[in-house]
């Protein structure tokens, strides 16, 4: 039987957020997994997931896309992403305002042919972030298919500097049910799975709010 199962994931979530005191903003629901007996020195125990949430992050999600003149002017026009930045942008990129677009922005998409400037102006920025865009081809239907994949994505990874015996991953906010964070939630506990070898290299899974305490799921 699995250690975790969407019903012991509703009652913790529920418990979270009647625990969680009033705030002026929509708290994040936030879960944690502990690992046990797993050597994360070795590359191939390293967790790094992309996992789609089937009920939505709950939350808008900021999408950058790094654009030649002639894509640029077609997004624009179809208004699909939240920012462009064209090539020229990107050429007078300084570390201070890759930085601020990194903080701004949840996800960073590009033409393939922009890459390579990319991660020579802003790689060591947005890679440690996890934000490396993604190339996708200059195609807008293919760049509508993208940006609606990520509007539901997270990305799950133990790297925090090193690579840590946990892993952390929001999973909606408390303005959703406690049903649809569950569904939520067992998407990320999935994939984290078949990460690792086995189940019982979990110590324990906690959920909890931006600001509230922790409860433990298993």
């Amino acid at each position: 039987m699995a250690l975790a199962d969407k019903e012991k994931f509703k009652k913790a979530i529920k418990e979270a957020k009647e625990k969680a005191k009033p705030r002026n903003f929509v708290e994040t629901v936030e879960m944690a997994i502990n690992f046990k007996n797993i050597d994360f020195k070795k590359p191939e125990n390293r967790i790094e997931v992309q996992v789609t949430l089937p009920k939505g992050r709950g939350k808008p999600v900021k999408i950058g896309f790094f654009a030649d003149k002639a894509l640029a002017a077609e997004l624009k026009k179809a208004g699909i992403v939240d920012k462009i930045i064209t090539k020229e942008e990107l050429m007078n990129m300084d570390k201070k305002s890759a930085k601020k677009l990194a903080k701004e922005f949840d996800f960073f998409l590009a033409e393939p042919s922009l890459m390579k400037d990319i991660a020579r102006k802003v790689g060591a920025v947005l890679g440690p972030r996890k934000k490396m865009p993604r190339p996708v081809p200059p195609n807008i239907k293919a760049i509508e298919a993208m940006v609606k994949t990520l509007k539901n994505t997270v990305i799950v990874s133990n790297k925090k500097g090193k690579y840590l015996p946990v892993v952390h991953a929001p999973i909606g906010t408390v303005e959703m049910s406690e049903d649809d964070l569950a569904e939520n939630a067992m998407a990320v506990y999935s994939a984290v799975l078949r990460k690792i070898p086995s189940e019982q290299n979990i110590r324990s899974v906690y959920v909890k709010t931006t600001m509230g305490p922790a409860v433990r799921v298993i």
